[in-house]
Parts: C-alpha cells; structure tokens; sequence
C-alpha cells in the first residue's frame, strides 16, 4: 500500500498547488491542504509541486507465510441437503487446481441431518469433506454459518476458497473475507493458480471493457465467488475416495440474533438457466411486437428466449431472461444470438455454450469471434426464413 503526506510547512503557495491535481482531489481547509477520495495516485503534486510539500510513501507490505496454507476448499451450497450443482462444478475445478500445486480438495458441508448426503461428494474426487452437522444450522443465518466457515478454515487453512455465486453464497463469503481480512474477487469467469499457490481470479471489470487478473498476494485464504454455468463439472465415478469429517463447534458460537419462523419454498420456474436450447434477442431488435419471431423460432426448437440488457431496459422482456455479467449464466448444448453485438459482458454469460450460432449484419461484430457457426445478415429476412425451414423440415442454405 501507498499513500500521500502533506508537509504543510514547506507549501508556499497552495493555490497553486492545487491547480497541478487534475482530478480535483487536493482541498483548501482553512489554510491547509488536504487531499481526498477523489486521488488517483497519479503523483503530479510530488513531481510538479514544491520540493518536500508532498511526499509519496510506500508503507511496508506484511509478507505471510505461505506454506502454511495447504489445500483447495469449496463451500457446498445445498438445500435441505440436496446439493447445489455448481458445488459440482466448483468441485471440478478445485481439482484441476490442486492438481497443478499438488493440494487437497476440501468441501465444508453445514446444516442439519447432512452427514449421510455428504458421502455422495467423495463420488467427484474429494479429498475430505468436513461437516458440521447441527440442528442450528438447519436454515441459512448469517451469524452461525460465517461462524462455522471461520471454524473450518481456522483449522484446515485452505490456501483458497471457492464459493457459489448463490443468493447464501453471496452473502456468507463477504463476511467470511472480513473475518480474514483477505480479498474476495466476486463473479469470476476464469481460475488458475500459480507454483507459490497465488490464485489467478479473472473476471471483467470496468463495465466489460477489459478481463482483469485479481491476485491476493499477501493474505490467505483467497476467496472466489463463481456463478452456476461458468466452470465444467467432473463426472461421477462409482467408487467413492476421500473421506467424510464429522466436525464440532462450541455451541454458543452458533447463536443467532435471527429466528426462522417459517420457509417457503419458491415455485420453481422455468428459465434459461437450465435451458438446452435459447434464442437471443439483442440490439437488432426495433420493437416488442418483434420479439414474437424470436419466440416462435425458439419455440419450434424447444428452446427458451433470452435477452441482451438494451432489452431489458426498453422492456421487451422480464429481467430473469437477461444473459450476460449483469444476467444469468447459461451454458446450453445451443444457442442462437440474433442481432447481438458479442460486448464481452454479454459473452462473458454464455461463452461456455456447446453449440454458437450468431446471425448478424455486421461482419465485423465481436460475437463471431466465438461462434461456431455465422450468418452474416438482417435478422429481418434470416430468422423467418429459418423459421419456414425449420416447419418445412428441410436444411437452411447459407
């Protein structure tokens, strides 16, 4: 870390002093300067101001012992102890992971009468899943739940945590960061792992415009959180390995200043996340009443309709249809964009699909940069041709 001192005694002029800062982030307090939130670091009153009247301190980066921390962790997020399937996936990459640094792969497992439903990880190459099972942790409260998380990783010291994008998941690994005091990187769309067990987290930052390398060099443990779709789920082998840890807590560390008094579970929807086959509308699009091709062209494919967030925005379409950073995840064996640009926070949410298919007037739009398959031309004309093609049963030339 770095940061800015004012030797006010050695400022003779201040206003013009602050006329060097370009961001406006140096203020005159009664005779004193003072620099706010508004420094960007870029050091123009160090290098342009008054000999001394502004020094540039790096402070001394607290180094910890790495070799300390062994081990690949994954929070298993279940309902009533059926498990999330993107514990799977999380599963499959801490693998990949752990195989690179020669590590252990770690699930915690919490809530109540779940020690048998753990046994099925060891089906997916765990190394040790460490469970708390107590009638405390039967629903989600934030109290018990970062508790416990501070319990397992006290003990095991995972080098990294993996942790589902879901609605608990999003909002036990903030606080279970500041109990470390480590970084968490929220959303990633890429993991890797360096030989000194440094996690590579990329994701796109900056509202899509660029994919940044997150590292936490001097913290441990380092916490990812990954949405559902992202990452490949290992396959389930009928021999289980590993074993399960029935684990223990002090029973007032459980207590909770939140009381569930009733749970209702929500109806389940169909969407695009679990969809096979999605249709999506972009840009392109002029009006809602267009939206009815794009309907029946999914419709006739058994598929499901998707959106860019121009479309949301306009109203087109319900904002649980929305594909991209912003949106949902999905990950079907086809998809097929319509007058979708490819903007990386749109790509960023389907990327990992089987099948591409883009259609598109502009030959040089981004989107067939990944695309498997590609037609270049007005939606207008292409999609009710596809549709007359698809109920004549007959192929579609390009």
């Amino acid at each position: 870390m770095a940061k800015l001192i004012v030797n006010q005694e050695k400022i003779v002029d201040i206003e013009k002093l602050l006329a060097i800062c370009p961001f406006g982030a140096m203020e005159n307090r009664e005779g004193r300067l003072e620099i706010n939130s508004g420094c960007r670091m870029c050091r123009l009153c160090v290098k342009k101001g008054p000999v001394g009247a502004v020094e540039y301190i790096e402070e001394e980066v607290k180094c910890i012992d790495k070799s300390k921390w062994r081990g690949i962790a994954v929070y298993v997020d279940h309902l009533e102890g059926e498990i999330h399937p993107v514990t799977l996936e999380l599963i499959g990459k801490a693998r990949e992971l752990g195989r690179k640094v020669n590590h252990p792969v770690y699930c915690l497992f919490m809530g109540y009468n779940i020690t048998e439903k753990a046994r099925e990880l060891l089906h997916y190459g765990v190394d040790e899943v460490m469970v708390y099972d107590d009638e405390a942790l039967k629903d989600f409260r934030i109290e018990p739940y970062t508790a416990v998380f501070e319990d397992f990783i006290s003990s095991i010291k995972p080098a990294a945590v993996l942790v589902g994008a879901t609605t608990v998941g999003r909002s036990l690994a903030p606080r279970v960061a500041a109990r470390f005091r480590t970084g968490l990187t929220a959303d990633c769309t890429v993991l890797d792992i360096k030989e000194n067990t440094d996690l590579v987290q990329i994701r796109p930052a900056f509202g899509g415009n660029i994919m940044a390398q997150i590292v936490t060099p001097n913290s441990r443990p380092q916490l990812a959180t990954v949405r559902y779709k992202v990452m490949s789920a290992p396959g389930r082998s009928e021999e289980p390995s590993g074993k399960v840890t029935v684990c223990s807590i002090e029973k007032q560390r459980l207590h909770s200043n939140i009381e569930v008094l009733k749970v209702i579970q929500k109806e389940k929807e169909t969407g695009i996340s679990d969809a096979e086959v999605i249709v999506v509308a972009g840009r392109a699009i002029k009006s809602e009443k267009d939206m009815d091709m794009v309907r029946e062209l999914a419709q006739l494919l058994g598929g499901e309709v998707a959106v860019t967030r121009p479309l949301i925005e306009a109203g087109f379409c319900d904002a649980k249809r929305q594909v991209g950073l912003s949106g949902r995840t999905v990950r079907p064996k086809l998809i097929i964009t319509c007058g979708v640009s490819g903007a990386v926070q749109f790509t960023a949410g389907m990327n990992n699909s089987e099948y591409i298919f883009a259609i598109n007037k502009d030959e040089k739009a981004p989107i067939f940069k990944i695309a498997h398959y590609g037609i270049v031309g007005d939606i207008y004309e292409i999609i009710p041709q596809l549709i007359e093609a698809i109920k004549r049963g007959v192929g579609y030339e390009l």
